[in-house]
């Protein structure tokens, strides 16, 4: 039915709708199909099956009178499980929140849906969205897609034999894992994350898709049950830069359920071709190449670094001198938030609730206990330390001063003439899950979040870009890092990359095994958004 140039995004899938190529229905079963095909990767802890193909239904009868909504009329999308969803049990990956149903839409979920996107269901994530694996979720953890893929498959040939061939399976980074594989699997066109410390960006480095954070304050964070009020955003899985621009322009502006959103009209995003770089300044911030950066990664880094500059733009080393003090700084006001907004879970109003009944403070310690794993409980205690009053000043007032000074470092760089900063997203690719878990939640977060969690203490805008495959077949992204509300311009110079690089799409091997099914996959894989 369609030719194969329809496949990677929404926009083009957007055209063949419009068309009658292709139906909101027949796409949305195809989708069905492909979620329950890859099932055993787990990105997905509810999928919506009946709410999807009831949308899709309505979305029919609309193409059908020629009154599409827009660009998302029709398209398939999966949103992280931290998301509250009206009817639609959200858990946040944990027993606390183990069936409980918000009687409301978070406002960008509502947003999409008044665009006519059709929901496919709810993703995996670590509990809490605390992690970067996508590893220590109530559900257990997500496989990423590229494990199964013929690139690293052919790759690792020599290294696999026998029954502990899926042993071998890689993380897919984290928090938002599952919706980064669910849109690296063609089961949706887009998918919402949640960005605290680099929970979007991690996830799409590691499973070869385009990862958006915006600016603090851009897009409502209502209906995002918290984790870090001052440095949660949503994120934005998809395929393309492009399709990440149609997503940012239905999201972005302000919603009066959510007081830190911008007040001023956020006009429509659309995303000029930029062709001459050459009026580009791009700042290489030296504190960033640590020495547990792989060599692979460095050298990708450098390869763009140099493809701007062969392109006429003027590329600098820049220097951001707090950067060595921000994990700790994060540690301490990341855990003190949690501390704070995880008091909210007590047994009383809604989710888990124990049985003990001896005192209410009985209750609420078992509930407590009961619900929440090891790795929030261990953010609460250290949260709750910071906040003492005799380590108040020493702990959380001085962490909020140097988040200042780090934020000062991106102003200042910004200032000095610099468009946009380039660095690595994640020090290396995605992992083998048996070698992730050899180390605590908190110390792989630390390691992880080193290049991403600064951007989320001082505001900004950054979007993660898939560069190119490493030498065993696995996706590398690299992170662009714009000034605050300069998100077009931020995704501009993205997608101007994105085009130069050309990375290519994961073949998945378990869905290659059936013709019919190559064929469509064939057929998804080049879809946008628009065109």
């Amino acid at each position: 039915v369609l030719g194969r140039q329809w496949i990677h995004t929404p926009g083009r899938v957007s055209a063949a709708l419009k068309q009658g190529q292709i139906t909101p229905t027949e796409l949305c079963q195809k989708c069905l199909s492909l979620i329950k095909k890859t099932k055993f990767l787990n990105a997905y802890i509810t999928v919506s099956e009946e709410v999807a193909l009831k949308q899709a239904e309505e979305s029919e009868k609309r193409y059908k009178k020629g009154h599409s909504l827009g660009d998302l009329d029709g398209i398939p999308i999966a949103v992280k499980d931290n998301f509250s969803t009206s009817g639609i049990e959200t858990t946040c990956a944990s027993n606390m929140l183990k069936g409980y149903v918000p009687p409301y839409n978070a406002t960008v979920v509502q947003k999409l849906l008044d665009q006519g996107a059709v929901l496919m269901g709810k993703t995996n994530l670590d509990e809490f969205a605390m992690g970067s694996g996508s590893t220590d979720g109530v559900f257990g953890p997500v496989k990423n897609p590229w494990s199964y893929s013929k690139q690293y498959k052919e790759k690792t040939k020599h290294k696999a034999h026998g029954e502990n061939e899926d042993s071998n399976w890689l993380i897919t980074g984290g928090s938002s894992g599952g919706s980064a594989a669910a849109v690296a699997t063609f089961t949706c066109f887009a998918a919402l994350g949640s960005d605290t410390g680099g929970s979007t960006r991690n996830p799409a480095a590691h499973c070869g898709v385009v990862g958006f954070k915006p600016s603090y304050g851009l897009v409502s964070r209502h209906g995002l049950i918290p984790l870090v009020n001052s440095m949660d955003v949503p994120g934005i899985l998809t395929r393309c830069v492009d399709d990440a621009a149609i997503v940012l322009g239905m999201l972005a502006g302000h919603d009066p359920k959510d007081s830190t959103t911008v007040q001023d009209p956020v006009k429509p995003f659309t995303l000029p071709s930029l062709t001459d770089v050459s009026k580009l300044c791009i700042g290489i911030p030296k504190e960033y190449l640590t020495p547990e950066l792989s060599s692979e990664v460095q050298s990708l880094w450098s390869k763009a670094a140099n493809l701007f500059e062969s392109e006429g733009a003027k590329v600098i080393e820049v220097s951001l001198p707090h950067t060595s003090y921000s994990i700790v700084c994060y540690h301490v006001l990341c855990t003190s938030e949690v501390a704070s907004n995880m008091a909210r879970f007590d047994g009383l109003e809604y989710g888990h609730r124990c049985d003990i009944d001896v005192s209410t403070e009985a209750m609420y310690a078992a509930t407590r206990r009961e619900g929440f794993n090891d790795v929030v409980r261990g953010r609460i205690l250290s949260g709750n330390f910071f906040l003492l009053k005799e380590n108040y000043e020493n702990y959380f007032i001085k962490a909020q001063k140097v988040r200042r000074l780090i934020a000062n470092d991106f102003v200042n760089v910004f200032n000095s003439g610099v468009d946009v900063l380039l660095t690595p997203t994640t020090l290396r690719e995605a992992v083998p899950y048996q070698e992730f878990i050899k180390e605590d939640n908190r110390t792989r977060s630390a390691q992880d979040d080193i290049f991403t969690q600064a951007v989320n203490m001082a505001g900004l805008p950054a979007v993660s870009v898939p560069v190119a495959l490493s030498n065993q077949g696995l996706p590398v992204g690299l992170q662009f890092i714009g000034r605050a509300f300069h998100d077009q311009q931020l995704l501009t110079v993205a997608k101007w990359f994105e085009k130069q690089v050309q990375f290519p799409v994961t073949q998945l091997q378990e869905l290659m095994d059936d013709c019919s099914s190559v064929f469509e996959i064939e057929k998804l894989a080049s879809v946008s958004l628009k065109q």
